[in-house]
């Protein structure tokens, strides 16, 4: 898939309906031959429309308007393609636990969570946050995350969590200030909710730190879980991750993964981690599949606003 490509789906399977600004940003950047030049000077890794918004967002450059974006992105490009090269997409929206928790209430407690590619570890209480599915809340507090839910009785409360540990090749800290900028430079222009989440499951994060490795979805995982406590139900979780992952090195992940006791939870996007049956997905948006131990068991939406259960 070329460049203009990556741009042009992205604004039509990702922004579209979500976010106008970075919609009429990716469609404009895959007709804009300066700007596709400048991306193809970068490792293919890193040329992906999240990491370039994010990363001009948080230089302070302009994403609202795709004629001052190309005018900035030019006069910059040496400041963005450094920031590009040494970072990348590390989105941790909390909200991905309104689509996780049916599956992680329903396993035998007490739970020990281990995320893979955890960030800053925002997805990891799962039994701190409230929810809110249609007229069905589970749990009090703040923040409540909503999520639409189709095809599926809510769950009928919160998991008992006893252990919650990440493992992250770059892991961050939101305490400080410099990583929880580059959180909030990740967060698309219109989503301020998503912005006031982000410092409501900060402070819950920062009040009780997660256990955070730096290292590899397959070299150091068995080690890390090797830690959980005994007496806990081990569950490996990830969500919009293997995205960023070669795919030797996923295929390489799902047998370790599957080597581990306790269970397995995928929320990914089908043609990176792939299912040999689905159902149709709903609308035309992009979906990631939510998976328990590689059966697969509903469509998400990308920032955990919406399920839809067809198991």
């Amino acid at each position: 898939m070329s460049i203009a490509e990556v741009y042009s789906g992205f604004a039509t399977r990702e922004a579209h309906g979500v976010s106008p600004a970075y919609e009429r940003l990716a469609l404009a950047v895959s007709r804009d031959d300066e700007v596709l030049a400048l991306l193809g000077t970068l490792p293919p890794a890193k040329r992906q429309p999240n990491l370039l918004f994010g990363v001009v967002r948080l230089l302070g450059g302009p994403v609202e308007d795709p004629a001052a974006f190309h005018d900035w992105a030019v006069a910059n490009w040496p400041a963005i393609a450094a920031e590009m090269r040494s970072r990348a997409t590390q989105t941790n929206e909390a909200g991905r636990c309104a689509v996780l928790l049916p599956v992680l209430a329903a396993l035998p407690r007490p739970l020990a969570l281990l995320e893979v590619g955890a960030s800053a570890g925002l997805c990891l209480y799962p039994d701190r946050y409230a929810y809110r599915y249609g007229d069905h809340q589970v749990g009090s507090g703040e923040p409540v995350l909503e999520c639409a839910a189709t095809g599926m009785a809510p769950p009928a409360g919160l998991p008992e969590v006893v252990w919650r540990a990440g493992l992250d090749l770059n892991p961050l800290d939101v305490t400080g200030p410099a990583d929880l900028a580059w959180l909030d430079a990740l967060i698309w222009p219109e989503h301020t909710h998503r912005r006031a989440r982000l410092r409501a499951v900060a402070a819950v994060a920062a009040a009780e730190p997660p256990l955070l490795v730096r290292g590899d979805l397959v070299d150091d995982l068995p080690a890390l879980a090797a830690q959980a406590p005994a007496g806990a139900t081990l569950v490996v979780f990830h969500s919009s991750v293997l995205y960023q992952v070669p795919a030797s090195r996923r295929a390489a992940f799902v047998e370790v993964v599957r080597g581990l006791p306790g269970h397995w939870i995928a929320n990914e996007d089908p043609d990176v981690l792939r299912h040999d049956t689905l159902p149709e997905p709903p609308g035309g948006a992009l979906n990631n599949v939510l998976a328990l131990d590689g059966r697969p068991l509903a469509w998400t939406r990308g920032h955990g606003q919406a399920i839809s259960w067809f198991a």
